[in-house]
């Protein structure tokens, strides 16, 4: 399939650069599934589309304040480094600018030496394998020195850092936030759960790879980049019984239908299990997890406009896209949500 099949024009301006004031009073496109009817609300109204007994899974990562500006030790030269991926121990996929002139051997320092990175591997594209030196607990010592690393198109500098947060974040790890997850509010969930809709955390730690352009004219040779999940027995049982009752499976975001997908194709059922998941859904895949799924709007010829379309169908997707185009929605990671159900 050609990528240019998920190509749609979005006018820069229609990407949102700063977070609303409420989470909530975001604006909700809800799209038919099977029909492509399109109805314009806000997202606390989600609420009316989620009936009791229904499950609504978030993801609870938490993203990491891991964009770290330091020297380079052998001639103070200025190093921005991303931490990516925990590899094992203190050894993590790194991003560097300037990457190039960093070998096997060099030293970057951070914070006058509370964090000092030792390059052990180079890779393509700008990514090293960095092995960290520093006293006491490292994510103290990253909420001291570091800055949340937000999304390339995003240019306006974020004053409160917790709105690139989800209210329910727990479990630290990632490069970039469960988006879809930023509309909620704990009173909204408050409120879900008084209605008789159960809440499922699983967690999906979000890597970069998710910005990536497709580089590929045919999306089936495109290589999907892998994160770590993980689902603990409490949310496997309830989602299993969700689904043995007749009831939905709602899923919050692309990461945690990957998720669910994932698992679900491994076992045939929800289960326990951790593990890295490097699953490309695009049109032609058949899904067994879920049953509905929030989501905000994404990037022209990205793997998750990729994904919603094989959730609902292409012209469906790029229908409402256009239509939120010319409604004026906001975009991305801070923009307005869509709710596909």
């Amino acid at each position: 399939m050609d990528i240019e099949a998920f190509d749609y024009h979005l006018p820069e301006a229609l990407i949102a650069q700063t977070p609303l004031k409420n989470r909530d009073e975001s604006r909700l496109l809800v799209l038919g599934r099977q029909t492509g009817d399109i109805e314009h609300k806000h997202f606390k109204e989600v609420i009316d589309y989620l009936n009791k007994g229904d499950t609504l899974v978030l993801n609870d990562t938490r993203v990491m304040p891991a964009r770290l500006f330091g020297l380079k030790e052998e001639t103070g030269a200025k190093v921005e480094m991303l931490m990516l991926t925990q590899i094992s121990g203190n050894d993590w996929e790194v991003l560097l600018k300037p990457a190039k002139r960093i070998k096997i051997g060099n030293k970057l320092t951070f914070g006058d030496g509370k964090i000092i990175a030792e390059c052990i591997e180079e890779l393509n594209q700008g990514g090293r394998i960095m092995r960290l030196h520093y006293d006491g607990i490292l994510q103290e010592r990253l909420d001291e020195l570091g800055e949340m690393p937000l999304p390339p198109y995003i240019k306006e500098r974020l004053d409160d850092q917790d709105r690139y947060q989800t209210v329910y974040a727990k479990a630290s790890g990632s490069a970039a936030a469960p988006t879809a997850g930023l509309h909620f509010t704990d009173e909204l969930l408050n409120r879900i759960k008084a209605k008789g809709i159960n809440i499922a955390f699983i967690t999906l730690h979000v890597g970069l790879g998710t910005f990536r352009p497709v580089s590929v004219d045919n999306i089936d040779d495109h290589e999907m980049h892998s994160e770590y999940y993980q689902m603990d027995q409490k949310t496997a049982k309830l989602l299993n019984e969700t689904k043995s009752n007749g009831h939905r499976v709602i899923s919050v975001g692309t990461t945690s239908t990957r998720t669910l997908e994932t698992i679900m194709q491994t076992n045939e059922a929800f289960k326990a299990q951790s593990g890295w998941t490097d699953i490309f859904i695009f049109p032609g895949y058949t899904f067994k997890a879920i049953d509905g799924l929030i989501t905000n709007f994404h990037l022209p010829k990205s793997t998750l406009v990729m994904l919603v379309s094989a959730f609902s169908n292409r012209d469906y997707i790029l229908n409402a896209y256009q239509q939120a185009v010319k409604s004026e929605y906001r975009f991305f990671s801070f923009g307005d949500a869509m709710l596909i159900i």
